[in-house]
């Protein structure tokens, strides 16, 4: 992408100081109607919101699937956001910034960009591979990021997975590790920054042990002190002292042993302060001990940890109190309307630097950050939008790039059970393979990656968990020769399932995601009474293992189950290929759990 040369730090008035420490989140955007209604996704900068960029000299803006719906259009949305920059009277560049992951959190196209399996995954191959992908695949999503224009990406996750029943976290950690986690954390900021991508080591200071979604509630970690530095500050510290990352984003997360001052929330009631909002963590901790002098950004800033007991205006004061030096999606903007909680967001954020609730030095020393991270990775606003188009289009997705994802999927798989030498698969002709998978879609993408695998031909039904016939699957199973199920936990989100036509076919049989499990161990049970080989594959955190791996003659695990292709009934994702060679015998089974299965 065509960079002009550094820009020099200019001398920032108060407005554009704190313009540049908002990020706003443009996912939907209406000419009419209410907020909390529109669902039109901005795909083109709508003249009000470049107008807004301009105006405020805003500092950045994060996309989500709905901005990036093909590598043309992100790239003109892009360029047009970069062009509404320029006409700011800071002239300075907007960091561009996504969650782009790999694995279970991914913004770009799956059948356009290369997703991969995930971080777990990762962990899964360190023990014969070492850092070898943790680099690869944080080179490959940078390289895709930087043509279209994309310059921040809120990873790599660095929380260590400590609790089974983590809701957010589990797979996209790396492991239970912090060691582990440290150096596969660290190797990727390095392919990420080394490739002029951002990035911004979550969640701080870690959400590796919870069972609450910070998305949903406000989390407490009740470690020791001595724990805290030992596991969840560990990867922090390590990569900050080898690494020096653009960012480090907080954490919506009470740590009382770290910080037990509390504050009044909109209802009334005292409460512990989260990371986010707390001075002692941000500034005293991050800052004084771990000597981190990079740029602070906060998680979401609309999400119930923070939202259900915060204004927008307290929330965004509070955490620039506390040190945090860019506020990430403060204001929801949906319509023109709303253009006007911005303009009041900027009055009050001037009127409590005048006031003193803000410290003026310190909001100069959080721009000068801000510029010099922008001037250190040559941000520009000159976007070429021809050039990077044609330069997009040989990097996204490109057979190089699949060809790693295709790696990471087959080496993470994790042979955790094999009794009876029950794998490989010893199939013969006309066999019947009965597919028990959460939805069809799954269903169909094993079924393909056996068939396509297998140079047999076979027989395969399926039964989906999600509209659950007990009288077919158990007939289907008594008349099988093998049983391959599958199971995906913690709870899939609505935008994951991605097989709502099992509930639409058969209505009268839809399970709701609590009696599924119950489904699949009745399931598992009838195949093991009526003596079919059972394999049972762990499709995303592994530790469900303990409820089904006894039930079965053979465990896989895959971390992932991510389906790329889903287009005239062809099915396809990086993990279920892997799966069907390591469940055929085309290759060995090579990953190591990265955690430990009670």
């Amino acid at each position: 992408m065509p960079l002009q040369s550094s820009f020099a730090k200019p001398t920032l008035s108060l407005e554009q100081q704190l313009g540049q420490k908002l990020i706003l989140d443009l996912r939907y955007f209406c000419q009419q109607g209410s907020s909390k209604q529109c669902r039109t996704p901005v795909t083109s900068l709508p003249d009000e919101l470049a107008a807004a960029i301009t105006k405020h000299n805003i500092g950045g803006v994060i996309l989500f699937s709905e901005n990036t719906q093909s590598i043309e259009q992100t790239i003109n949305l892009n360029s047009q956001l970069q062009n509404a920059a320029s006409k700011s009277s800071s002239k300075l560049p907007l960091f561009i910034s996504i969650d782009q992951e790999g694995g279970r959190v991914a913004r770009l196209p799956r059948d356009v960009a290369t997703s991969f399996t995930g971080n777990m995954s990762i962990g899964a191959t360190y023990e014969k591979h070492g850092t070898k992908y943790a680099t690869q695949i944080a080179t490959v999503i940078a390289k895709e990021l930087n043509s279209l224009g994309i310059n921040v990406n809120y990873a790599p996750t660095v929380d260590v997975n400590m609790n089974p029943d983590n809701p957010v976290i589990n797979v996209r950690s790396f492991g239970e590790n912090p060691a582990l986690v440290s150096k596969l954390g660290a190797a990727q900021v390095a392919g990420y920054e080394n490739n002029g991508v951002i990035t911004s080591l979550k969640h701080f200071p870690g959400h590796g042990d919870t069972n609450v979604d910070s998305h949903t509630g406000l989390p407490q970690v009740n470690h020791s002190k001595e724990e805290i530095y030992q596991q969840d500050l560990a990867p922090f510290k390590h990569i900050i002292a080898t690494q020096n990352p653009g960012m480090i984003m907080t954490a919506h997360i009470q740590y009382p042993q770290l910080d037990s001052s509390t504050f009044v929330s909109t209802k009334g009631k005292s409460m512990i302060k989260p990371a986010t909002m707390s001075r002692t963590i941000i500034t005293d901790i991050l800052r004084g001990e771990l000597n981190y002098q990079g740029v602070v950004v906060t998680d979401a800033l609309d999400m119930a940890g923070i939202s259900d007991f915060f204004t927008p205006t307290q929330a965004v004061i509070n955490t620039f109190a506390a040190g945090v030096d860019l506020a990430l999606m403060p204001i929801e903007i949906r319509t023109p309307d709303d253009l006007n909680a911005l303009d009041e967001l900027m009055d009050e954020l001037i009127a409590a630097v005048n006031s003193n609730q803000l410290n003026k030095n310190e909001v100069a020393q959080s721009a000068a950050r801000i510029t010099t991270l922008k001037n250190k990775f040559k941000l520009t606003t000159k976007l070429d939008p021809l050039s990077s188009l044609a330069k997009a289009k040989n990097i996204i997705g490109s057979k190089a790039h699949r060809k790693i994802e295709a790696e990471l999927a087959v080496n993470a798989i994790t042979e955790v059970k094999n009794n009876n030498n029950a794998l490989p698969l010893n199939l013969t002709k006309g066999q019947h393979v009965h597919i028990i998978m959460p939805d069809t879609r799954k269903c169909m993408a094993m079924q393909q990656a056996l068939s396509a695998t297998s140079s047999i031909t076979l027989k395969y039904s399926c039964s989906s968990l999600q509209g659950f016939d007990p009288v077919k699957a158990h007939n289907l199973i008594k008349n099988a020769d093998i049983v391959i199920a599958g199971n995906a936990t913690p709870n899939q989100s609505a935008v994951e399932i991605g097989g709502m036509d099992d509930l639409k076919d058969n209505p009268r049989f839809a399970l709701n995601t609590a009696e599924q499990p119950k489904a699949l161990a009745s399931l598992l049970d009838i195949a093991a009474s009526v003596n079919k080989k059972t394999i049972f594959i762990s499709l995303r955190a592994p530790y469900d293992i303990a409820q089904f791996g006894s039930k079965a003659d053979a465990v896989l695990a895959s971390y992932a189950y991510n389906i790329d292709t889903d287009k005239n009934n062809a099915v396809a994702g990086p993990a279920f290929t892997a799966l069907a060679k390591v469940l055929l015998g085309n290759v060995p089974a090579h990953g190591v759990l990265p955690v430990t299965i009670k």
